[in-house]
């Protein structure tokens, strides 16, 4: 047993070892390649992509040339020549169609798609705060660790602060080059687990609908890119039928996969927790189907060898009736079940070490007594929250696609693994979606219309399977006809150029609101009169001074929250609730406001500040309105669609008469700042 189980630990550690050393070699290659790329654009005085083709023009001829290193890539791999160079291109290919996609349309603008705007502000305060500090600490409020998981962001602002540059400016570069590593590890990963041509097809496919359908939340696109290959290591861990019917295991027992599997749950809690959990349910989904497909087998085993030993007694003429029906070669149930729940249990201890990275320091505050509010992050249920995303029926290119996988899952998942893994990824998103419609009568959401990303890369993969073996089986029924190959090569490569130079058509009003809006520079990438934002400048410098402290020494309370989104000070309250921390008390701190702006003395404000049960404000910035200093703040409505309701409070000038308060206008704004 000893020899054995060191073999497969060799195994283990040779297969990891090779898998793990590509896996680098790819995410370096990929992040010169786009950081240099992105560098490369910098250094043109583009027009904006809004007002000109020339950059669509361009980002077309990039996408061209990405796809051309992949089907050399391919070409290689079948002619087996030049394995280096294949990978080579395969990997400079994957990552240069990420590079030329986003980059290229963006290359005029320093902000990433969705510019500042919606919820890419608190993202990217979540980045500016990591910038200011490695330290995990809440996005916007003081004295609170982060409640929505930091590990990308935190990577980020060590990216910024080895690039030199403020939270805001390094989102954009950032982002692209994370996508173009993770598209680089993806099909590394695909490689080690189907054949490398297949792979570099898969992967191409479901990058491409990752970056026209999950770009703009880059942190979760990164998981979404590897979901495919993950969930494949997944079932490869938990159904081993090999160790019912007797084969050898060429593997390591499956426990890489189950490695493999653990590490991409716990990189997933610490991206993205809706994910995190989507994935965790897939995979527990996956062993209950891997349990009872394996005790079906045991039972089909058994009643085989029990018809043996009947047969045996009947050819014996009776003196074989006293011998028993030898069970030994058939595992018993707990021996089948077991394997599985060890390795489940296996993959959920490698998540939850990983996890606790993010997530100790605010279940540290939870234990310490403070309890959350209840938060309100799930209340939102937009039109496609409340359908079930139907893709294949759509008359396009992408209904095609997802249409032909569907089609090869079903064709397919009685044997093959790919189908079964891929399939059931498939039925998981559709059975939570069907639990988030379910949990409205409860009065929330799961969130499912935010699953569509990883639904269009499973069904990618399965379209790229599906025309791959169906264009085999069409070559072989026309009794393989010369000129098949080239028809359906070239046929591919049509559809995946048409899809690609759609994907910034797909992103229009995305990279649009990057050129529209102001960045922290305070100019607007379309050369256009910035917003109020131009004035952050001004107002930080002026802050800075009067209060004497660094940007996250301060908790400042305003309305134009991208003033914190540029510059690391804390705010007092959040944008929404959605995205507030539930140890914030949310509602309590908007009500605490209100109550501030019914006062009538300046003594009755400086004595409610003084007593405030959170940490009050250091300064505040309005918008001038009369004899009022206006806010504008929100609540949840939900189950209104919108869920947030907007509405305008007013502290009366008289409250700020008081020597503590230094007032200063400074163009639309007025900056009160406590002494």
């Amino acid at each position: 047993m000893s020899e054995r189980a060191g073999g497969r630990g060799a195994l283990l550690a040779r297969q990891a070892g090779n898998a793990v050393g590509e896996a680098v070699l790819a995410a370096v290659l990929a992040a010169i390649v786009a950081g240099v790329g992105l560098v490369a654009f910098s250094m043109v005085d583009w027009p904006a992509f809004n007002s000109s083709n020339v950059t669509r023009a361009l980002t077309t001829v990039g996408q061209v040339v990405a796809l051309a290193m992949l089907v050399a890539a391919i070409a290689l791999v079948r002619m087996h020549k030049w394995a280096w160079l294949a990978k080579l291109l395969s990997w400079g290919g994957i990552s240069t169609f990420v590079t030329v996609t986003l980059g290229m349309p963006l290359a005029a603008t320093k902000l990433y798609l969705f510019g500042l705007s919606v919820d890419q502000e608190f993202r990217t305060q979540y980045l500016t705060r990591l910038t200011d500090s490695a330290a995990l600490r809440d996005m916007n409020y003081a004295e609170l660790p982060p409640f929505y998981p930091a590990g990308w962001f935190w990577f980020g602002g060590r990216f910024a602060n080895l690039a030199g540059l403020d939270g805001w400016e390094a989102f954009k570069p950032y982002a692209i080059i994370g996508l173009a590593v993770a598209a680089a590890v993806a099909l590394v990963l695909w490689s080690n687990l189907i054949r490398a041509d297949w792979a570099i097809a898969v992967a191409a496919a479901t990058t491409a609908l990752t970056l026209a359908y999950g770009a703009p939340e880059a942190y979760s696109a990164v998981l979404v890119l590897l979901i495919g290959p993950a969930l494949l290591l997944a079932w490869g861990a938990l159904y081993r039928p090999a160790q019912l019917s007797g084969d050898v295991d060429r593997t390591a027992g499956g426990w890489g996969a189950v490695i493999g599997t653990g590490l991409f749950l716990g990189v997933a809690a610490t991206f993205y927790t809706l994910y995190f959990a989507e994935a965790v349910f897939t995979v527990c989904l996956m062993a209950v189907i891997a349990a009872g497909l394996m005790l079906r087998e045991r039972n089909s085993a058994l009643r085989t060898q029990w018809h043996r030993a009947a047969a045996a007694r009947s050819t014996s003429g009776g003196q074989a009736e006293q011998a028993p029906v030898a069970s030994g070669s058939v595992p018993g149930r707990s021996h089948v079940v077991r394997p599985i729940l060890v390795r489940l249990i296996s993959m959920g201890v490698i998540a939850g070490l990983l996890a606790l990275t993010v997530w100790l320091p605010f279940l540290l505050k939870l234990l310490s007594g403070q309890m959350p509010d209840g938060g309100t992050a799930f209340h939102y249920l937009p039109e496609p929250g409340s359908e079930l995303p139907l893709p294949m029926t759509e008359f396009s290119l992408r209904g095609a696609f997802c249409l032909l996988g569907i089609i090869w899952l079903v064709l397919r998942v009685g044997s093959s693994r790919r189908a079964q893994a891929l399939g059931i990824g498939v039925v998981a998103v559709y059975l939570w979606c069907l639990l988030s419609m379910t949990a409205t009568a409860a009065g929330t959401t799961l969130l499912s219309f935010r699953l569509e990303p990883i639904l269009l890369a499973l069904l990618a993969a399965a379209g790229s399977f599906g025309f791959v073996e169906g264009a085999r089986a069409v070559y072989q029924v026309l009794h393989e006809p010369a000129r098949f190959k080239p028809v359906v090569a070239v046929l591919a490569l049509v559809g995946a150029i048409a899809f690609s130079q759609e994907i910034p058509h797909v992103l229009d009003a995305e990279i649009t609101t990057a050129y529209t809006d102001t960045d922290g520079n305070g100019e607007r990438a379309d050369k256009r009169p910035p917003s109020a934002v131009s004035y952050y400048k001004e107002i930080d410098a002026k802050l800075r001074e009067q209060t004497g402290r660094p940007a996250d020494g301060s908790v400042v309370l305003t309305a134009d929250t991208s003033f914190l989104a540029i510059y690391p000070y804390f705010g007092f309250q959040a944008l929404t609730s959605h995205y507030a921390n539930p140890l914030a008390d949310f509602a309590a701190r908007s009500a605490e406001i209100e109550r501030w702006s019914k006062m009538k003395t300046s003594a009755e404000f400086v004595d409610a500040l003084n007593h405030c049960p959170w940490r009050a404000p250091d300064a505040f910035l309005f918008r001038r309105s009369g004899d009022e200093y206006t806010l504008r703040l929100s609540k949840d409505v939900y189950p209104n669609d919108p869920n947030v309701k907007r509405y305008t409070v007013a502290l009366p000038r008289d409250l700020f008469t008081d020597p503590q308060f230094l007032i200063t206008d400074i163009g639309p704004f007025t900056l009160v700042v406590r002494r």
